[in-house]
């Protein structure tokens, strides 16, 4: 294989869930539905299911800069998507790992709290990722909550505003995800202008990892070139898809999405063989 012709990688530098459902799991799984090859920098271990988080255990930073460091001198790296942090201990390992790295699209999922409820993310923290992760972030993609924390304005602000003040905290670009908003429509802001995104709703479907899934698929086609609108689009459709097909029933909690429509894929081969 030439130079020319190597697959792109995307390394995604986030927690693990053991449930399979978000985190560095619907990461690898959103890669490979991308066509690229997937890698990962462990930063926090969860116990976790479809009821909940159990139990988080954080990654000492050496590891993590080490896993990325081996990943980038042999493989090399033609994206990256950051979602759990943690801390801001794991916050400092994580931006010296990503000095390690070329000039390669950053996304930056700013996860804080988990679907059931769990925080994830240090309160004390935040502070930290504000002034020095989102300044590296060639997207940052905060759902509705977490923007309004980023950045700090009522209840009221809409997602065009809530990704304008996020953007002047130093991302290159901002997508604010409309899973919790009445639209559903995801919120580009790049600096000059505003578009939304739109798309089909599961609104009663299962969403467990749908916002790792979209942050994850936006940076693989980010590192295959793709420019930034149609990544955006192409990302949510990936997302939307994953959660129309989402695994309910899959656990008895919040199921998983599903981004290879395995439940069609299992029905399709039930009746060839039935």
């Amino acid at each position: 294989m030439t130079a020319s012709d190597r697959i792109a990688t995307c390394l995604s530098i986030a927690g693990s869930d053991s449930g399979g459902g978000a985190g560095i799991q619907a990461d690898l799984k959103a890669f490979a539905r991308c066509g690229v090859h997937g890698m990962c920098a462990i930063t926090a271990l969860t116990a976790q299911n479809t009821v909940g988080v159990e139990m988080v255990t954080g990654v000492p930073g050496e590891m993590i800069v080490a896993q990325v460091r081996a990943v980038a001198d042999d493989i090399g790296v033609d994206g990256v998507k950051v979602g759990m942090l943690g801390d801001e201990a794991t916050i400092d390992a994580v931006v010296e790992a990503l000095a390690l790295l070329a000039d390669v699209p950053v996304v930056v999922d700013p996860v804080m709290v988990s679907a059931s409820g769990a925080v994830l993310l240090d309160p004390n923290a935040k502070a930290a990722l504000i002034e020095r992760v989102l300044p590296l972030a060639t997207v940052a993609t905060p759902n509705l909550p977490e923007a309004r924390q980023l950045a700090g304005l009522g209840a009221g602000a809409g997602s065009a505003d809530l990704a304008r003040a996020i953007q002047a905290l130093g991302p290159r670009a901002v997508i604010v995800t409309g899973g919790h908003t009445d639209s559903g429509a995801d919120v580009l802001f790049d600096g000059t202008g505003t578009v939304r995104i739109e798309g089909p709703r599961y609104p009663d479907a299962a969403s467990h990892g749908s916002g790792c899934t979209h942050s994850s698929a936006l940076a693989a086609f980010l590192a295959c070139g793709t420019e930034l609108p149609d990544a955006a689009r192409w990302a949510r459709e990936i997302a939307a898809e994953a959660v129309g097909n989402g695994l309910t029933g899959l656990g008895v909690g919040a199921g998983p999405v599903d981004v290879f429509g395995l439940t069609r894929s299992s029905s399709a081969a039930s009746r060839s063989t039935g």
